[in-house]
């Protein structure tokens, strides 16, 4: 998820500083195994479970915001102590780790390509190496996308507000901007979108290729017409003040959702929490949830990977299997709203038939399934990390008033060009 779940960063300098050392067991005790992950994935009620299930192993869960966690792996990693025996992985952070792959396990040495049928065939390929050869990592989530909307606001600017007549408005991301405009005549007080960058975010996630192409990892970010119409879009609105210009997991966009500061957000399904967190009881039934402009796209998505430090890699390999097997994923979206990748949890009756009543009664299991049918795989280059946030501190730019859309295209495309080496 690039940067989700990351408001959880209560814990972040335990992860880096901190680190919990693995337990050898001796006898009659138990085995300690940990778990780093960015942002809570959920996995509380699981590690109790899995602990009833093993009682000679001990869980204890690292928490910290996305950087720290992805930083503080990075120099564990080079310096081959601190990491935990289970590891998160954001999606555009594993193609930097497979060029460093002789620091995880392969984890098909356990049996892992038996397990290669229950994940999309994209996301499999996304968590491996060397022809398919080499396992990094064991698949959780996905970000399939939605539009989630504030029903109020958009009664009070005079558009529609039925899920169904919602979608039909904005079927393209220049219809979204062309409502954007609607919406700010209006005078709701309330602006669209969040943020600029999310809007460029969803926009970009929905095409093959962004800023590397997967001929060679090619830079082509300053020639890739899928950047450029996404950054267009995205700085447009920002350039029009229809912004909140609140960054997503932030203390400041926590207090624009409270407020009701602005109308859509393009949101994944594990979002939906920290919405419905963020804006407390009282706005229960002002949202709801349709189909994102363009009708999918993905934003985020994590795998569990096993430093090769770890002591207790069989155990720890044994967890990794459990938390991403199919009755664990779909215990996490039926009670945390976290969207499997695995096709059989996502078109389980019981996911299909998930409405929240917080959204309006929304049907989500419906709407994050259809988008993950309809996802398209986005190709992330070596140095995606390194790459993407020259663009979104663009935008930032752009909202702020300091750069006008060429000038701040131009900017991004020269930094990014150098952080790609």
């Amino acid at each position: 998820m690039a940067g989700r779940r990351a408001w959880t960063a209560v814990l972040a300098v335990l992860a880096v500083l901190g680190a919990v050392p693995a337990c050898s067991a001796g006898p009659g005790e138990r085995t300690r195994l940990t778990v780093a992950t960015f942002g809570e994935f959920g996995y509380e009620a699981l590690f109790d479970e899995y602990e009833s299930l093993h009682p000679d192993i001990e869980i204890v869960g690292r928490v910290a915001d996305f950087e720290s966690h992805h930083r503080g792996l990075v120099t564990q990693l080079a310096g081959g102590g601190g990491a935990a025996d289970i590891v998160a992985i954001e999606e555009q952070y594993v193609p930097r780790l497979r060029q460093s792959k002789d620091k995880l396990v392969d984890l098909g040495r356990f049996g892992a390509h038996e397990l290669r049928g229950q994940w999309a065939p994209w996301k499999w390929d996304q968590g491996v190496t060397d022809g398919g050869r080499f396992v990094l990592g064991l698949g959780t989530d996905m970000g399939g996308l939605a539009l989630c909307y504030r029903r109020d606001l958009f009664e009070r600017a005079g558009l529609p507000t039925d899920r169904a007549q919602v979608a039909a408005l904005m079927p393209t991301w220049e219809a979204y901007l062309d409502v954007a405009g609607r919406f700010a005549a209006a005078g709701t007080g309330a602006k669209f979108a969040d943020s600029a960058g999310t809007v460029y975010a969803a926009i970009l996630n929905q095409a093959p290729e962004n800023y590397f192409a997967a001929d060679g990892d090619r830079f082509i970010a300053d020639t890739n017409p899928n950047v450029r119409r996404a950054f267009d879009i995205a700085g447009t609105l920002g350039e029009r003040g229809q912004t909140a210009r609140v960054t997503t997991f932030t203390q400041t966009w926590n207090a624009a959702i409270k407020q009701g500061s602005f109308a859509t957000i393009a949101c994944p399904a594990w979002q939906l929490k920290l919405i419905r967190e963020a804006a407390g009881p009282a706005d229960a039934g002002k949202w709801d949830v349709t189909t994102v402009p363009g009708g999918a796209g993905n934003q985020g998505g994590s795998f569990l990977s096993l430093p090769a430090q770890g002591e207790h890699q069989q155990q720890a390999y044994d967890l990794a299997r459990w938390l991403t097997a199919p009755e664990q994923q779909k215990k996490l979206f039926l009670s945390e709203g976290i969207l499997s990748s695995q096709p059989a949890v996502y078109r389980d009756p019981d996911v299909l038939g998930k409405t929240d009543p917080y959204f309006s009664g929304a049907p989500t299991g419906q709407l994050f399934a259809s988008s993950a049918d309809r996802l398209r795989p986005v190709y992330r280059g070596t140095a995606d990390a390194e790459v993407r946030p020259e663009f979104g501190r663009a935008l930032g730019r752009i909202e702020d008033g300091k750069q006008t859309i060429a000038q701040a295209w131009e900017e991004a495309v020269r930094l990014a060009r150098e952080a790609a080496g």
